[in-house]
């Protein structure tokens, strides 16, 4: 077997947090628990995730993001030039804000040290076995560029750049530091969490970004470009993906629609090896924008959702991978659930129960319909 991302049955990255753990965080928050500590429990979660992972046959482990508050600002914070502070407002998100840190430039965009994922990537490395493979899930280059060129953080970020040009240059050269650190470290299978297409996809995209329609369409090939250098730069056999989303927090969302305004240049145009993608409801559209995925690239199907505990019903499911199957040859086809489970510390409305129960399912269901290459 190929220990190479994606598998029949994957899953996106992050998962719910245990109480312990929850409380041990707080603690931390607050100033009555030291780091050391913090990290004895941290360390012993991750340890019983992957042992659960391993015992259910999957063959792709992650830390669960336990270490993280969010899937995606924890990452920026470990470079230079990032400061956030508590929010006041949140971001967004269907019927619930997201309340997570207002984060911002206080510089130039660096990375002078190392960064602090390279070591929650070896934890979960040395649990590496002949079945198994680690995976290291970060925001996309184009998310990191979002962040700070959206108007929210526009005023902030024109104090250390005069042009978007410089910016992206600085966001390129600290990822490709990073990488090549996650890749002297032993990674070999990369994902690019990317929610700015899910943002380009929405009827209102463009208001989100201060542009027209027609300017949207400049900015999408910006974010593929700058998404595109990073993995031209990355060693060749490092395996990158990315799985494409349309916010997940505590069971609610940012973003509405099909793929169609995002296909011409996301599935075209931008180089990675496989996408993971959202189709867990009628916000995700129908499959007909798969027929844009180029020959070389492989689908995972989020069919199976991680906001409702309602566990799905498994000849639904079976028919819409044959569905997809119109537009994408199944032997280029995956099946995971839509997006984490716990996207941030907060986690979705669903209990670990049934959690693992989705998990099992996306196995059982792979199992049927690829039952000679289900590896």
């Amino acid at each position: 077997m190929s220990l190479q991302t994606p598998f029949r049955y994957d899953y996106v990255g992050s998962f719910l947090r245990p109480e312990k753990l929850k409380a041990a965080r707080a603690q931390f928050d607050q100033g009555l628990l030291t780091y050391d500590k913090l990290k004895e429990v941290e360390d012993q979660a991750i340890t019983d995730l992957i042992t659960k992972i391993k015992s259910l046959g999957y063959h792709v482990i992650t830390d669960g993001e336990f270490r993280r508050a969010t899937w995606h600002l924890d990452f920026m914070w470990g470079f230079d030039g990032i400061g956030h502070t508590p929010t006041k407002t949140g971001l967004p998100f269907h019927d619930e804000a997201a309340m997570i840190d207002d984060t911002y430039l206080t510089g130039k965009v660096g990375l002078s040290k190392k960064h602090p994922f390279i070591d929650h990537f070896k934890f979960v490395k040395q649990f590496e076995d002949e079945n198994t493979i680690a995976k290291q899930t970060i925001p996309a280059p184009a998310q990191f560029l979002a962040q700070f060129t959206m108007p929210f953080n526009r005023i902030a970020t024109e104090k250390y750049y005069d042009s978007d040009t410089d910016l992206i240059s600085d966001i390129v050269a600290a990822y490709g530091a990073f990488i090549q650190d996650l890749y002297d470290a032993g990674c070999r299978n990369l994902q690019l969490d990317d929610c700015t297409w899910g943002m380009m996809a929405d009827h209102s995209g463009h208001l989100a970004y201060g542009v027209s329609q027609e300017g949207l369409l400049d900015i999408q090939k910006t974010h593929k470009d700058i998404n595109n250098q990073v993995i031209a730069n990355a060693p060749k056999d490092l395996i990158i993906n990315t799985h494409v989303c349309r916010g997940n927090f505590h069971s609610t969302y940012a973003n509405s629609g099909a793929y169609d305004p995002v296909a011409d240049v996301l599935f075209g145009q931008e180089n990675v090896n496989a996408y993971y993608l959202e189709f867990d409801d009628e916000r995700s559209g129908g499959f007909e924008p798969l027929a844009k995925v180029s020959d070389d690239k492989k689908v995972v199907l989020g069919l199976v959702t991680t906001k409702s505990p309602k566990l799905e019903n498994k000849e639904e499911v079976i028919a819409r991978i044959h569905e997809a199957e119109k537009y994408v040859p199944l032997n280029r086809l995956y099946l995971s659930p839509q997006c984490g489970f716990a996207s941030c510390e907060i986690g979705n409305k669903l209990t670990e129960e049934q959690q693992w129960s989705k998990l099992k399912l996306v196995k059982e269901i792979a199992q049927e319909v690829w039952p000679k290459n289900v590896e």
